[in-house]
């Protein structure tokens, strides 16, 4: 396997990932951070904003998930590249909008 296919599912996982937040706080109506918000990344973008913010994750997935390489969701190294991208994302994003939501509780 190409390595650089592998890199192309890890960012693929990672944008899936990312899509998450910005897609459901969108279709509940809430506002979320973006790049495009003042501060980028700390203030908040609309709903719409996070809508389609989402979506163009979810392209820029599939666009590394499926159009690089042939994905086989059935073989090990390209499901862990993928899974790992998305569950690193996970949890530098909880750690960075954690501070603005409440999840940074310190014990």
């Amino acid at each position: 396997m190409d390595w650089l296919h592998d890199l192309a599912y890890f960012f693929g996982g990672a944008f899936l990932a990312n899509a998450v937040p910005h897609v459901v706080s969108g279709m509940m109506g809430r506002a979320f951070q973006t790049p495009f918000a003042h501060p980028p990344g700390e203030g908040l973008s609309s709903s719409t904003v996070n809508v389609c913010w989402g979506f163009a994750n979810l392209l820029a997935a599939y666009l590394l998930i499926v159009h690089v390489g042939q994905f086989d969701g059935h073989a090990a190294e390209p499901v862990t590249a993928l899974g790992l991208g998305a569950f690193l994302l996970s949890l530098l994003t909880a750690k960075r909008f954690g501070r603005f939501h409440g999840g940074n509780l310190s014990s």
